[in-house]
């Protein structure tokens, strides 16, 4: 074994160490603490400082089938109720046994985040919302209560949200992860690219990589590397340009190394910062928000696919188009661009975005009444974040139409006024007559679109800098469902090689619901961490 200190760099020479793994987010971090409380010696390999689309993200874990914040909150919830709903959900990504265990395991999971230093708390978000306020850190993050999930089993909120100010909440989970591993005697290197897998035999042995020491990358380098993340996400076009300059600052004095260990994880993300497989996989969705760092473009997959990894649901992708908050906005009506609806407004963003990309080519309007517009704008004060006020600024200023009746609304949104009006009288009759809206949406958000004026927002998926659609890809690396190792063309395991998080096909591969990748971060990069730990023990 290596007697590198931790925190520092290793030897030129090929170090040794039971376990490697490429990418430091919740993947990562999840297998790095999990085989260095089985007493595996543990590099990490980072592109960047930690944290990938975790730390970029709103820090919620999915979980459920009775955890203790459910229980805070007298929520009644079991792992047979999770799991029924969460078929309708993965719908075959994983079989049913994995899905099941996954389910079982749930509430240890959120008591094992905790011990690592992570906090929940039982405070029941009582409105529907994309993201709680600060006043709120459980909520229903997923299709829990819309049709047709809710005749599938009983509703319940899973949606566990790290305690934190705003969107600190997906930084601090990471951060206190990061600690933990860090004091587990994990070594970390940071602006460390992997670029070749060692093999011997069949069997992956190591890594080559090249690493770059934070001194000769010059003092502001974290900075202006944590402000390209931020950008690539929310104007990617210049995040972009700063990425790539940074990288050629990186690549100048990156030093080429390598490290031996018994196992490799690869855990470094997906791949929607790679333009020429976003062009060949997106399809529909190739003109989304990316969410997640410059990692986040397939190196890790690559890596996979030149052990002779076999991939799987490249082609699935996830993008959020919120309408809520505030909750009202859920009561008016969505239309495509030929005035038809989409299906019920109720369901969680990405599950009706799909809808709208796949089915009516990705544009889509809200539409609403006088009352329905006022009432949504009461509610900001309650519902919504510090951070979600410049989007909701957009959208009651130059970000809607007006229309004095529904005809001059449909002129000036670009929909034949006929259906539309047809549409918005189909939804208003069964509302009306006792029977309910005919898409079935909850009786509690079915209001009427009967007092003009009229107003409606562009609720396309498209990537608008004040009203971004962010996404990211779901498909990876074919995994052993019992111990994590890919698996080649043949579905035999490559002996040596495991992936975990989005560089893997697991629970979210085909859908997705906010917190449910996080917690597939987690469960897969546990299971490659045992592994891999069992593996070095012999």
């Amino acid at each position: 074994m290596s007697t590198t200190a931790k925190g520092s760099t290793p030897a030129a020479s090929a170090a040794g160490y039971d376990v490697i793994i490429v990418g430091f987010g919740a993947a990562g971090v999840s297998a790095a603490i999990e085989a260095a409380e089985a007493g595996a010696h543990v590099l990490v390999l980072d592109r960047g400082f930690g944290g990938g689309a975790t730390a970029l993200s709103g820090g919620i874990v999915y979980a459920g089938g009775g955890t203790r914040v459910q229980a805070a909150a007298a929520v009644d919830d079991d792992p047979e109720n999770m799991f029924q709903y969460l078929r309708q959900e993965v719908r075959g990504a994983v079989s049913d046994e994995t899905l099941r265990t996954f389910c079982e395991s749930s509430s240890v999971m959120i008591d094992w985040l905790e011990r690592q230093g992570a906090s929940f708390e039982g405070s029941l978000a009582p409105y529907k919302t994309s993201y709680p306020t600060d006043r709120h850190y459980l909520y229903y993050s997923g299709n829990e209560k819309a049709y047709p999930y809710n005749e599938y089993a009983r509703p319940a909120p899973r949606g566990h949200r790290q305690v934190a100010k705003g969107l600190d909440s997906g930084k601090v989970l990471f951060s206190r992860l990061r600690k933990q591993a860090l004091s587990l005697g994990v070594e970390f290197l940071p602006h460390s690219k992997v670029d070749e897998l060692i093999t011997e035999g069949g069997t992956v042995t190591g890594v080559r990589y090249r690493t770059a020491d934070v001194a000769d990358l010059g003092a502001h380098y974290p900075r202006r590397s944590a402000l390209a993340s931020k950008l690539g996400n929310w104007a990617p076009a210049i995040g972009a340009r700063l990425a790539a300059k940074l990288d050629s600052e990186w690549a100048a004095v990156a030093q080429v190394r390598e490290a031996r260990a018994g196992s490799v994880i690869l855990a470094g993300g997906g791949f929607v910062r790679n333009s020429t497989w976003m062009a060949r996989w997106a399809g529909p969705y190739s003109d989304i928000s990316p969410l997640g760092t410059a990692g986040d473009d397939g190196g890790a997959i690559s890596l996979g696919i030149s052990a002779g990894g076999a991939t799987a649901y490249m082609d699935r992708m996830t993008a959020w188009r919120f309408i809520t908050p505030t909750s009202a906005m859920t009561e008016g009506i969505i239309v495509d661009g030929d005035g038809q609806r989409i299906t019920n407004e109720d369901l969680y963003g990405a599950t009706f975005a799909d809808h709208m990309v796949r089915d009516h080519g990705a544009v889509g309007h809200l539409v609403m009444d006088a009352r329905q517009w006022r009432k949504a704008r009461r509610q900001i004060r309650t519902q919504a974040n510090t951070f979600q006020l410049l989007q909701l600024a957009y959208l009651y200023t130059i970000g809607h139409r007006k229309g004095r009746d529904l005809a001059e609304l449909a002129t000036k949104i670009g929909v034949p006024a006929s259906a539309l009006e047809l549409t918005i009288t189909a939804y208003n009759a069964g509302i009306l007559s006792g029977s309910g809206d005919p898409a079935h949406k909850a009786p509690e958000l079915s209001t009427t679109i009967l007092s003009g004026p009229y107003f409606a927002i562009d609720v396309s998926v498209n990537n608008s800098p004040f009203y971004p659609a962010p996404g990211l890809t779901l498909g990876g690396l074919r995994v052993d469902e019992q111990t994590g190792n890919v698996l080649d063309t043949e579905g035999a395991r490559i002996e040596g090689l495991y992936a975990a998080g989005r560089s893997a096909v697991g629970i979210c591969a085909v859908g997705y619901i906010s917190g449910l990748s996080i917690a597939d971060c987690i469960f897969s990069g546990r299971r490659a961490g045992r592994t891999a730990a069992r593996i070095a023990a012999g």
